[in-house]
């Protein structure tokens, strides 16, 4: 038969032992250990449990972890003749003394509760302590947004004595870079945490002297596929749909306005959504930079068209001057004139039957606009369509204006090698 050796139950024993045993009641536990002396040495460990958010528009950032400290209180020595620790709760945590280590630049921090204080306090026989508290803080990081969304961003949790200076209290991490462990999980939807390291250094408070302060650092690259579906690629596509007013013919003025004025509206709905999730710093983004350049050529395609209406109408207006100087075709005997700008009926083509096919001359002026002489002979009508039909396709070629046609090349060229520019340098 197996043999069970029971352990000695304490808490069966007279009220008041274990208080005894530490000698609680027989130090003055305001002070910290050695006052006077030499400062006392504080080891620091953190795991990380989880980096809960990051929020751009308040610029900060929330983390769950352990805070681990370790240092020496003879105080709390006790006899042991197996050299095991003793761990308690919070509510021995009271009764002595423990390091007032805050974090610098916190907005929020709290002790976990549930389903009671998340605090452990582990005592040695020869006074090493372990102190252990599971805490969730919110911190300020400083973040550069010049490059969003194409940024890494790097954040510091600091940690301070908040009353002892160097002289008194001496923070250090424990183990080196070994101090600090994450867990694996840890993960965020915009970020991807690239590494996470320590360091410390002295801070210097002019009215209180100087103070060892420990960094958890860690740095964190935006994710770039979520602002690709978001904001560039509806960017892209307004600007190409606007170059679409190119083809379509200077006299739709109703088609080309509407569709410059629909693509100024949507880019200026993207900028507008952009920034409000974003905070008001004064500089320029990335993504400023990307979004205005597009509005600009969008912007620059409405002007397109607004120059090629006013050019149209000016060359209208001297052919119309010019035909009332030169009312007639002189030099063209037994010839009849008829201005053909697209529209024609099959009663204007039957008009023009007596003509005969040597006296047809086409001439072109400078506006663009065709006059045609047009002889006919007695053939069927529909010989005669389709040779109106070759006319007309022809007008409606040469109805394109020269800046369109530039545009055409100019507009898609330009924007490409911006973003050539662009992606090469932010990227």
């Amino acid at each position: 038969s197996h043999i069970y050796k029971k352990n000695h139950d304490m808490t069966k024993t007279w009220k008041g032992k274990m208080d005894q045993l530490l000698r609680v009641d027989d130090h003055d536990f305001t002070m910290r250990p050695a006052f006077g002396g030499p400062a006392i040495p504080v080891g620091v460990d953190v795991q990380v449990e989880s980096l809960d958010s990051i929020s751009e528009v308040d610029m900060d950032f929330t983390m769950t972890l352990y805070l681990r400290h370790y240092w020496k209180d003879e105080r709390l020595s006790f006899p042991s003749t197996t050299n095991k620790s003793m761990t308690f709760d919070g509510r021995l945590v009271k009764k002595i003394w423990v390091p007032d280590v805050f974090f610098v630049h916190s907005k929020r921090s709290f002790i976990h509760d549930t389903t009671t204080d998340n605090i452990m306090l582990r005592v040695f026989p020869d006074g090493h302590v372990l102190y252990s508290m599971r805490i969730t803080v919110t911190a300020m990081c400083n973040m550069d947004f010049s490059r969003f969304p194409l940024d890494s961003q790097t954040c510091s949790l600091e940690l301070e004595s908040y009353a002892y200076t160097d002289e008194d209290l001496m923070l250090y991490w424990k183990n080196g870079n070994e101090s600090l462990k994450t867990d694996e999980k840890i993960s965020l939807s915009q970020f991807l945490i690239q590494k996470f390291h320590t360091t410390s250094r002295l801070a210097f408070y002019s009215s209180t002297g100087w103070y060892n302060r420990l960094y958890i650092n860690f740095t964190l690259r935006r994710h770039i596929f979520f602002f690709l579906l978001q904001t560039y690629f509806p960017a892209t596509l307004m600007v190409m749909l606007s170059w679409v007013s190119f083809w379509i013919d200077r006299r739709a003025v109703p088609a080309r306005v509407s569709l410059g004025i629909t693509t100024v509206l949507t880019m200026s709905t993207i900028i507008t959504g952009v920034n409000a999730s974003m905070p008001r710093v004064s500089y320029i983004k990335a993504v400023d930079i990307y979004l205005w350049v597009s509005f600009v050529f969008v912007f620059l395609s409405v002007l397109e068209y607004a120059a090629v209406n006013y050019l149209t109408t000016v060359q209208e207006r001297k052919e119309r001057k010019l035909r009332e100087r030169f009312p007639c075709t002189c030099g063209i005997p037994h010839s009849k004139t008829m201005m053909l700008d697209g529209n024609y009926s099959e009663s204007d083509a039957n008009s023009l039957a007596g003509y005969t096919r040597n006296q047809m001359v086409l001439e072109e002026e400078k506006q663009e606009k065709v006059v045609v002489h047009l002889a006919v002979s007695n053939e069927s009508n529909s010989s005669r369509k389709r040779g109106l039909k070759g006319h007309v396709g022809l007008r409606i070629i040469q109805n394109t204006h020269a800046i369109d046609k530039y545009s055409r090349l100019i507009f898609p060229g330009t924007y490409i090698f911006f973003n050539l520019i662009y992606w090469s340098v932010f990227s």
